[in-house]
Parts: C-alpha cells; structure tokens; sequence
C-alpha cells in the first residue's frame, strides 16, 4: 500500500481506527530501523506534511529534537504550555529550538473557557491532578493534532511503569504514534547529549530526573527510576496524553471491578 492509498485508508475509516493492516506494514517495513532512518521515512515519505511531534522540552527531550531538525527543522513541534510550567523550562524550550533552528514550535494553551469552568482558582492540581491533566494537556493536544495523521513522541521503555511495554509504531485513537527512542538505553541518551554537544535541561543539575509541571514535579530523594519525582506520594504516573489501548483497558477494567464490589 503507498502512501496516498494509506490516506485514502484513514479517510474511510473517519479517524475512528486504523485498519489493522496498515499497522503490520509501517511495523514490517519500519518497525526494526533505527531512529533517525525511521524518522526520515515517516517525516519525509509516510505522512509528508502531515506528522508533527510533541515534546516536554524536558529533561532529554533534546535528543529526538536533534534528529528531527536533521531530517527536517520545518516539521511541527507541539509544545504544550499548561501555565504551571518551570521558567527553566520555558528559557530552555527557547534555547534549544534556536540551537536546533527548529522552525515550527507551536505552544499550545489551555482553552480559556475551560480554566474558567474548572480552575478559576488554579489550584486543581492540588485536589484532582487527573482533571487539571485533562484540561490543561489532555484537550489542548487533541484540538492540536487535528488535521495530523501521525505524531512522534521521545518515550523510552526504560522509563518503567506503562512505558515497559511500549511499541516503536502504534495506533491511538485514531492516529500512528510513533516513538523511535523506545528501545534506547539511559547510557544511550546520555551518550548522544555529549556526541551532539547538546544543553542539558538546567533543572536536571538541581536533582530534578524527570521535568513536567512544576507544582506535581519533586527533586527526586533517592534513585527510585527516572520518572520518581512526578506526582510524588501519589499512584499518578501518566498525564494522560500517553494512554495506550491496553493501559486504558486496565484502568477501566479495576475502575469497573470497584464499582461492581
């Protein structure tokens, strides 16, 4: 199947489901690459203008930015501004984007209305982090992948909880997921900063392994994995806008079994 009959594919099926079938041929013809040549295939020939990435600008978000500026700097970068972001986070999304000449960084808000609705007060995050994820990152990035068949994320399995399982080439809700970073190593990363010569995320030298919002992101006390300063004394370890099918299941089947008693 070719691209354009893959287009034609995804109109029919109205943006509900990716037939399966299109999976299992981007997975047989891409699935084993490694991640700058799977980014040129999907950026330059699979969904050509119509791909974009999303990045935290986070603590190794640099990395998967880098190879994407080399395949091609006009690609869209969404940057999801929640309002609750580190000004360290802000200052270093700016730096890199001009480091990397990142040409199409789109920063995408909060609808006003739904601030308004549900956190006049700001102070959501406190007493449902869940809902505060919903409004402020959750809705803002379907409204922004509208019009995109594809987006590219920096997720890594090493990361542990719902990302062990990830995939290289997915399907969700709708849309191919594609996370070329998946099966590197923290030591990988970690090598590819000091290859490129790449700014480190200045928050990372303060103790800070993993970076989101910062009223639900901590120093991390000890080695307790990348992510463990996110959402501490809290079961949370997703925002929500990386819910795999299967990690959806799961939620809904333990939410059904405690209704049910």
């Amino acid at each position: 199947m070719s691209s354009c009959d893959a287009a034609v594919a995804w109109a029919s099926a109205d943006g509900e489901e990716v037939a399966q079938g299109e999976i299992s041929r981007l997975r047989r013809l891409y699935g084993q690459l490694a991640a700058k040549p799977l980014l040129g295939a999907i950026i330059g020939r699979e969904f050509r203008g119509r791909v974009t990435v999303v990045s935290s600008f986070g603590a190794e978000s640099a990395v998967i930015l880098a190879l994407i500026a080399e395949i091609d700097a006009a690609t869209p970068v969404i940057f999801l501004d929640t309002g609750w972001h580190f000004p360290e986070t802000i200052a270093y999304r700016d730096r890199l984007a001009g480091l990397l000449g990142l040409t199409n960084l789109r920063s995408v808000t909060p609808a006003a209305s739904d601030l308004r609705r549900e956190d006049r007060s700001n102070r959501l995050h406190a007493s449902d982090p869940d809902r505060c994820c919903h409004i402020r990152k959750v809705l803002p990035l379907e409204r922004a992948l509208a019009g995109y068949d594809a987006w590219i994320t920096g997720r890594k399995r090493y990361h542990g909880g719902e990302r062990s399982h990830l995939e290289v080439i997915e399907e969700v809700d709708g849309r191919i997921k594609i996370n070329p970073l998946a099966g590197w190593t923290q030591a990988q990363i970690a090598a590819e900063f000091r290859a490129r010569g790449l700014p480190v995320h200045p928050l990372i030298a303060q103790g800070y392994p993993s970076i989101g919002c910062a009223p639900c992101t901590s120093q991390a006390a000890t080695n307790d994995g990348i992510r463990s300063g996110r959402w501490i004394d809290s079961e949370k370890t997703e925002c929500g806008i990386h819910r795999a099918k299967w990690a959806r299941a799961e939620v809904n089947a333990e939410q059904e079994s405690v209704a049910n008693g």
